[in-house]
């Protein structure tokens, strides 16, 4: 069937984040602090350890003291800020600021990178007349991201978790990005990474396709086959 609208995840459907010694450097350097090159290696791969970075690894151990606090990360901008530095408080570091200086680093547009081929879907979408919406489990405003690069114009509505205090797979958060595109949930498609969070879309009615989170350079295409289901030359 043909779309009226689709909605995209942000974090590793759209975009990706840089990885995580990149995080580390470009936060060091903004930071004017220099380390020797194995100490820099050395806590890149305890933070990935760690699932410090958003968007980044997952974690694959959340210490007990940080349990409650993430499984609600997402609800405001106070818990994810709590939740990641958290887990990077986990590691130690040469200074103390720099877990904060870790989180502004992973909010800035440097920090990630659009799929190659998001524009060219977006732009596809546009022309086709299909609305756009992005709903993402996020603790900041990503707005600024599309902005830089590019690809605010074809973005119609975001609805971002932190600022419902809800949190995908709650129907509800999917129920508001359908009224911000103007567009009934049978008639919606969800493109997204995570089966759990994403595909809770499919219990308001929507269609869920589903792509890998993968880094940029690994996946050049996977988003081109949004505009045949759009298009209604697929199937969901």
């Amino acid at each position: 069937m043909a779309f009226k609208g689709v909605l995209f995840d942000f974090s590793g459907t759209l975009f990706r984040i840089e990885s995580t010694a990149s995080w580390l450097r470009g936060t060091l350097a903004g930071s004017g602090l220099a380390l020797p090159e194995d100490e820099v290696t050395r806590l890149a791969v305890a933070l990935d350890r760690a699932g410090a970075l958003p968007g980044g690894s997952p974690t694959v151990d959340v210490p007990d003291h940080l349990l409650e606090l993430w499984g609600r990360r997402d609800e405001s901008a106070e818990l994810h800020r709590a939740a990641y530095t958290g887990l990077t408080r986990t590691v130690p570091l040469p200074c103390p600021a720099l877990a904060d200086a870790l989180y502004e680093r992973h909010r800035t547009p440097e920090a990630w990178r659009p799929y190659a081929d998001a524009a060219e879907v977006l732009r596809g979408l546009r022309a086709l007349g299909v609305r756009v919406g992005v709903v993402s489990n996020i603790g900041w405003d990503l707005r600024p991201v599309f902005d830089a690069h590019g690809l605010a114009p074809y973005v119609d509505a975001y609805v971002l978790s932190y600022e419902h205090a809800l949190q995908k797979p709650d129907a509800r958060l999917f129920a508001l990005a359908c009224d911000g595109i103007g567009v009934a949930p049978q008639d919606t498609l969800m493109v997204g990474d995570d089966r759990r969070a994403d595909g809770g879309a499919a219990a308001l009615g929507c269609a869920v396709h589903f792509v890998d989170h993968l880094p940029v350079d690994r996946r050049p295409d996977a988003l081109r086959t949004v505009l045949g289901l759009a298009g209604g030359t697929g199937a969901a």
